[in-house]
């Protein structure tokens, strides 16, 4: 073995689209480099009020083959954080990497990392999804800079998030590489077999927008567009979960007269059906108001 590596974040039975299918990918990727990898994972992710989607479970039956996956960490009782730092203390991971997206998380993570690091051996190195939320809340400065001053390098994966790093943590080493491609949904379909599969029409130009629907993604700007373009032989094909209030996207619809020109699948989408989505399209599109990585691009 190379070494202990301890990814600290989510993983299943959290839901993928994202964060958790990453984790287990980089799990993944370690042992096969050699590493021992544990991945720390939530027994409390987030308070149900604070959750926007319908579910944070996925559909899965079984843990991902190959996997140590613990659930341990709750992301809201601070004697949960002391009782974990101490255990990762003792268990002297080499190298802990700790999922960074959202300040709500740092007082846990910072507190975890804090605690382990106390053994003199073991360092942290923060995965920066964002460092700046794309919402803003009380809090987010001080949990944000709790969180980086626990960390001894980083790793962005977009110059956004890096020049956001350096206004906090100007000094720590930190890389900058692009989002990893996804390897794990699957070869490639026939957009033929693919439309067959979601009951599509074969011969219908289609536009896709996909991934969890948030204001910063600017899905209503796409809508817009598209009854500009009403009358282009094309359909909006809107495949992922309502993050938002579903019913202001609806309206909008209507409001505009372009329902005939949208396709809604507004649920989550399971792993297995991502490559269904991407091979049925023509084009995807992605119209942010702002964005740091995305792992539809």
């Amino acid at each position: 073995m190379n070494g202990h590596i301890v990814i600290l974040g989510t993983a299943f039975p959290y839901r993928g689209g994202g964060i958790s299918t990453f984790n287990e990918r980089l799990a993944k990727a370690f042992m096969d480099e050699g590493y021992e990898v544990t991945i720390y994972n939530f027994t409390l992710q987030y308070p149900s009020f604070l959750f926007p989607g319908k579910s944070q479970y996925a559909e899965k039956d079984a843990t991902p083959p190959d996997l140590n996956i613990l659930r341990k960490v709750n992301s809201i009782n601070p004697f949960n954080w002391l009782r974990i730092g101490k255990e990762l203390r003792k268990l002297k991971p080499d190298i802990i990497v700790a999922r960074f997206w959202i300040p709500l998380m740092g007082p846990a993570l910072g507190t975890i990392l804090r605690r382990a690091k106390k053994n003199r051996h073991t360092s942290a190195i923060a995965i920066t999804d964002n460092v700046i939320p794309h919402e803003k809340r009380p809090g987010d400065i001080p949990f944000t800079k709790y969180f980086l001053r626990s960390c001894d390098a980083f790793v962005t994966m977009s110059e956004k998030v890096m020049q956001d790093l350096k206004k906090f943590e100007p000094a720590k080493p930190a890389v900058n590489v692009e989002h990893p491609l996804y390897d794990n949904f699957g070869p490639a379909i026939t957009k033929i077999e693919a439309r067959h599969n979601l009951g599509l029409n074969p011969d219908d130009n289609i536009i896709l927008f996909f991934g969890f629907i948030r204001k910063y993604k600017g899905l209503d700007l796409l809508l817009n567009a598209m009854q500009i373009n009403k009358d282009r032989p094309y359909k909006l094909l809107i495949a992922g979960e309502f993050y938002d209030d579903e019913n202001i996207y609806l309206r909008q619809i209507e409001e505009l007269n372009i329902r005939e020109k949208i396709i809604l699948r507004t649920q989550f989408i399971p792993d297995h059906l991502v490559k269904e989505y991407f091979c049925a399209a023509d084009v995807v599109i992605q119209p942010y108001r702002q964005a740091t990585q995305s792992g539809v691009t």
